[in-house]
């Protein structure tokens, strides 16, 4: 089993910059392939970025391309968000995820909001 706890979601103008921080445990964290998604209200979840144990490769969305950067730190067991020049449809609730396999999420946090006022 693994437990997920998001933090650093908060209130953002437009351009600003958020930094998300997720904490893992109960697993060897090295192993797992690390998830963001976000939904936002009245949408389904959507993936937002992935980096991959081992090599540490990463994947976006499209729409985050080259203003996020999903990172992650295996000495601290956290994965990291950094969200730049934030527009208002970046505006949801931000879920960290982990798995075993690739595409496959078994676990997931709670959430935290992120909003970006215009």
């Amino acid at each position: 089993q693994v437990q997920l706890v998001e933090s650093g979601g908060g209130l953002v103008q437009v351009g600003g910059s958020l930094r998300l921080s997720c904490a893992a445990s109960g697993r060897t964290f090295s192993n797992l392939n690390m998830g963001w998604f976000r939904q936002a209200p009245g949408k389904e979840r959507e993936f937002v970025a992935a980096i991959i144990w081992g090599a540490g490769n990463t994947v976006y969305a499209d729409s985050v391309k080259g203003r996020f950067t999903i990172s992650r730190d295996n000495a601290k067991n956290t994965v990291y968000l950094q969200m730049n020049s934030l527009k208002p449809e970046d505006t949801a609730v931000y879920y960290c995820a982990a798995g075993l396999k690739i595409a496959t999420w078994e676990y997931w946090g709670q959430g935290t909001q992120v909003t970006v006022s215009s």
